[in-house]
């Protein structure tokens, strides 16, 4: 398949676990099953949250599960001015506004409206400076969601038909924070469409976001790549696996081990290796190897 470019796109808040693994080896595959190309994006961005090193050990983690990217890796760290000038694209089309609401005055903004925020949910943004800045603090800057379409359609190869009513259930969202860092969700899109990514493949937990990059590729008129999100891999408290529930980094000592895990969440069998063979085989039986 002409044209394919997909990406692996982990941030370096510490080693890879078994469920960042999952995401890692369905990327590849897909790329692998499509005869596409295959990046490493390392998403830096979020400078406070990374650990010193923790992207070179993702990179040595890989590269010992034989998943090994066609390009040197990118790291959002180094891409600022690309962020930049899609921001000031959607200032100059009266998308993005500057904010002043901390979390705090947005949740009690929503409480006084009796909204309450659902647990690990989305902190739906009441529209506070949405017709001028309100207080005298650092600002933030988010994109306005009443001109996006009512409700937002797009299309997941493994999720099917999807629909999201971003102004209701979002709201305004940022584009960059108040501590000037810009965020993943502008990042990503920007990125994406530098990088020609044709195909997105990642965990579902990522789903929801979906919505407001496709309002934001709208927005900047960037094209549109296909979706499939996976499934995940989960704690003991059936929450996404995570280094706050006891996710451990993966045995680079036995990586065959650790790529079966990930292959049988993805619904592929047990493979006795070499790990050469065994990425060969479950790329022929790759599920969603028929998407164009």
């Amino acid at each position: 398949m002409g044209g394919y470019t997909g990406r692996f796109a982990p941030s370096p808040t510490g080693a890879l676990h078994a469920g960042s693994l999952v995401a890692a080896l369905a990327s590849w595959l897909d790329a692998r099953a499509h005869g596409g190309r295959w990046l490493v994006r390392i998403e830096d961005i979020d400078t406070p949250r990374c650990v010193p090193g923790a992207d070179e050990i993702i990179l040595a983690q890989l590269a010992a599960c034989g998943l090994l990217p066609d390009a040197a890796p990118q790291r959002q760290s180094q891409r600022t001015a690309l962020y930049e000038q899609a921001l000031a694209t959607l200032v100059t089309a009266d998308l993005a506004y500057p904010c002043g609401c901390s979390r705090s005055t947005i949740d009690a903004a929503n409480a006084a409206r009796g909204i309450a925020r659902p647990r690990n949910g989305d902190r739906v943004y009441p529209g506070t400076c949405r017709s001028g800045l309100q207080g005298a603090g650092p600002s933030a800057w988010r994109m306005r969601t009443q001109q996006a379409p009512p409700l937002l359609h797009w299309q997941d190869r493994r999720l099917g038909e999807q629909a999201q009513d971003l102004h209701t259930q979002v709201g305004d969202f940022a584009l960059r924070r108040a501590d000037g860092l810009f965020t993943y969700q502008l990042a990503v899109v920007v990125d994406d469409a530098a990088q020609g990514t044709s195909h997105v493949v990642r965990g579902e937990d990522l789903a929801d976001n979906t919505a407001r990059q496709r309002w934001l590729q709208d927005a900047l008129g960037l094209p549109v790549p296909q979706y499939l999100h996976t499934p995940l891999v989960r704690g003991r408290n059936g929450e996404k696996l995570s280094k706050q529930n006891g996710a451990q980094p993966i045995d680079t000592s036995a990586p065959l081990a650790a790529l079966n895990a990930a292959a049988k969440v993805l619904g592929l069998p047990e493979n006795g290796g070499p790990i050469g063979d065994a990425l060969a085989a479950w790329t022929a039986q790759w599920p969603w190897r028929s998407a164009t």
